[in-house]
């Protein structure tokens, strides 16, 4: 028996943390990029990365959902919750790190790189995991041990091996598996976007839409850029700022034949990648509004931990919260750091500093 199968329930919960602790781990990086873009620039990579920040929110509310329904309880404000940048996911043959930095080609691609499809012969030979040892800034993954974690190739291989989990204990106790309250559940009434709706995890049927949805949206795991919806996963959305061109339907993956993706990787802030707190002045402007970003983001946080625990009517404003920080985003990112170095700021998602400062 292979040492990375889901076995019990309490390697289901575990690796559905895990889950979103990697759902939330992309959305720090997305929004730093987003918010470097200078206003009125760039609008259609602005888009293109707002949409998908919106649609990890999904992911991050189906895992949630399903967590819910196995009867777990999901937890956004644990300490560690949020990664240190640099991070490493839990995915990924190789390791690579995720910076929090400007909208650049080096960003894009490590996006790429985060979203990036699983080989179709690696997967039908049932995927790939590998076993390192636990190093600092490490996304919790599978922890197959104390002091290792399990790394897969791609995010959708990392969601195979949660599917399989619950193929396997649904074999064993069935209907008994979904023992959760299902008040708990954030239903398609709470989420207003597009890109796909909102799924109650009630049964196994549910929790596998939910698990495809997650899967199709990122990497677009049926082998082609469109799911049945018609919306572009994640992988090639962002290709597109790369290659130039939009996708249609009927294109090739690698070669979108759609309208032109005009991108000015000049119009943006020329902010500190990773910034820390200890970077900016203490007293200065800068610093206190990375302070008050920090305590911000941490109320975001917890609203979307009520969320989940039992009051969904939290769930639209921590969504708006998101997008509300944009304000502390361009009040930092505008000023410059005050060094030799010419960078300006940017928010340092060091929340649980944050935190203890407020306990």
């Amino acid at each position: 028996m292979s040492l990375f199968q889901i076995t019990d329930l309490a390697g289901l919960h575990h690796h559905l943390e895990a889950a979103m602790q990697l759902e939330h781990a992309t959305i720090p990086p997305y929004l730093t990029a987003l918010y470097s873009i200078r206003p009125g620039s760039n609008t259609e990579a602005f888009d293109i990365i707002r949409a998908v920040a919106v649609e990890e929110m999904l992911h991050l509310t189906l895992v949630a959902n399903l967590l819910n329904a196995v009867g777990g309880t999901p937890d956004l404000t644990t300490a560690g919750f949020v990664a240190t940048y640099p991070a490493m996911l839990p995915d990924g043959e190789e390791d690579f790190a995720v910076d929090c930095q400007k909208f650049s080609p080096e960003a894009i691609e490590t996006f790429l790189r985060i979203e990036r499809p699983a080989d179709l012969n690696h997967r039908q030979q049932g995927g790939k995991t590998v076993t390192r040892q636990k190093v600092a800034g490490a996304v919790t993954a599978g922890h197959t041990g104390a002091a290792t974690e399990e790394h897969f190739f791609s995010i959708g291989e990392f969601y195979k091996a949660i599917e399989d989990g619950l193929d396997r204990l649904y074999a064993d106790i069935g209907d008994a598996l979904f023992s959760g309250d299902p008040a708990r559940q954030i239903g398609p009434e709470y989420y207003y976007s597009g890109g796909g709706g909102l799924i109650e995890v009630t049964d196994m049927a549910s929790a596998k839409a939910a698990l495809d949805l997650i899967a199709e949206q990122g990497e677009g795991v049926t082998d082609t850029i469109f799911d049945e919806d018609g919306e572009i996963a994640h992988y090639y959305r962002f290709q597109q700022l790369v290659l130039g061109r939009y996708y249609q339907q009927g294109d090739a993956r690698d070669a979108p034949t759609g309208g032109p993706v005009p991108v000015d990787w000049s119009a943006v802030y020329p902010i500190k990648t990773n910034a820390r707190l200890d970077d900016f002045p203490m007293g200065s402007d800068l610093r206190n509004a990375a302070e008050s970003f920090n305590r911000t983001y941490a109320t975001f946080l917890d609203r979307l931990t009520r969320a989940f625990r039992g009051a969904p009517e939290q769930f639209i404003p921590a969504v708006g919260d998101m997008f509300h920080i944009k304000e502390l985003f361009y009040r930092i990112m505008r000023q410059p750091i005050g060094d030799a170095s010419d960078l300006h700021g940017a928010p340092t998602f060091e929340i649980d500093r944050s935190t203890e400062k407020t306990a």
